[in-house]
């Protein structure tokens, strides 16, 4: 998959193309079903199928105080696109020029003069442009005067509900992840390439592997009993911690994985974290003692669940 970050990498016009437009925050089954329905339509009219995204996303950029917290990290989505035979992914910085674009110029200015539009498969109830003006009805009527087609990608419903990257937050937040897994299509996983951290878990007597989540908030945070994939081929039980580590004044969002039983080093490893199951919340203690005592306590809890839930290791 070519990735193209920025109207500037987009200096030719593409030959034309099929596209969608969205957040796809986690990459779950409703937006596989969209992705599946683009690249049937691509496949027949023998042009490259073309995501669309914007960094941030567009709430974040209007309202980050009410923005919701990610599923996944953008380096993730690309993953997850490229894994599912998409042509091309563009990303567009979404900022002051391109929030004040009306819904004709956002078509005429993106999909026609940059992407060469033929077909757009998109969600009825997608909004767009300067205070978005922009809807389904536009963008059928406007096709037909610029020469491109609108298709409506049909939403997915599990348990006669849709399936949401909202749905898959509550889900997370109520640690019902057999639901999130269900609605994702596979385990609800964190990904990312392991990095030298400040040693504190080595000095308290439990080494961790870190992953640094980057800016956004994660949608999960706290203590979780967890797989770890991607140490050659092995499949490792952990604890994890997701948060800002508030007893010793942590700055940013950090997953910091103590494997059990395992004492290599392996920095630099990309790794996935498989969320399996909520032990608590992240709390601030009162000394590096309490820290300690409750950390063996998680320990504890993490064995007795992999205790009665061995299965979730060979799916």
């Amino acid at each position: 998959m070519k990735l193209i970050r920025g109207l500037h990498n987009l200096n030719q016009p593409l030959p034309g193309c099929v596209a969608t437009i969205g957040n796809f925050d986690g990459l779950h089954l409703g937006h596989q079903h969209v992705i599946n329905q683009l690249k049937a339509v691509a496949e027949i009219k023998n042009l490259p199928s073309v995501v669309l995204v914007f960094e941030p996303q567009p709430v974040e950029y209007f309202a980050p105080e009410k923005a919701p917290r990610r599923l996944a990290r953008f380096r993730d989505k690309i993953n997850h696109i490229s894994d599912m035979g998409i042509d091309i992914m563009v990303c567009l910085q979404f900022n002051k020029a391109l929030a004040n674009l009306s819904a004709d110029q956002f078509v005429q200015q993106i999909l026609i003069d940059r992407l060469n539009l033929k077909h757009l498969v998109i969600g009825d109830d997608f909004r767009f442009g300067k205070k978005r003006c922009g809807d389904f009805e536009f963008l059928q009527q406007t096709g037909k005067k610029l020469g491109f087609e609108v298709e409506n990608s049909h939403t997915l419903l599990i348990d006669n509900e849709r399936v949401s990257s909202t749905r898959i937050r509550k889900c997370l937040a109520d640690n019902d992840m057999l639901q999130a897994r269900q609605l994702l299509g596979r385990p609800y996983t964190l990904s990312g390439r392991v990095a030298h951290g400040k040693k504190l878990g080595r000095e308290l007597g439990f080494p961790t592997i870190n992953l640094k989540m980057g800016k956004r908030p994660i949608a999960v945070d706290g203590i979780f009993a967890v797989l770890v994939k991607g140490i050659d081929n092995r499949t490792l039980r952990g604890v994890a911690s997701i948060g800002t580590r508030p007893t010793v004044n942590g700055v940013g969002t950090i997953l910091e994985v103590y494997i059990l039983n395992f004492s290599e080093e392996i920095y630099g490893y990309c790794v996935d974290v498989e969320i399996l199951h909520k032990i608590r919340n992240e709390e601030k203690f009162d000394s590096l003692d309490i820290l300690v005592k409750k950390i063996n306590q998680d320990i504890d809890e993490a064995h007795t669940y992999f205790e009665h839930n061995e299965i979730l290791e060979t799916t």
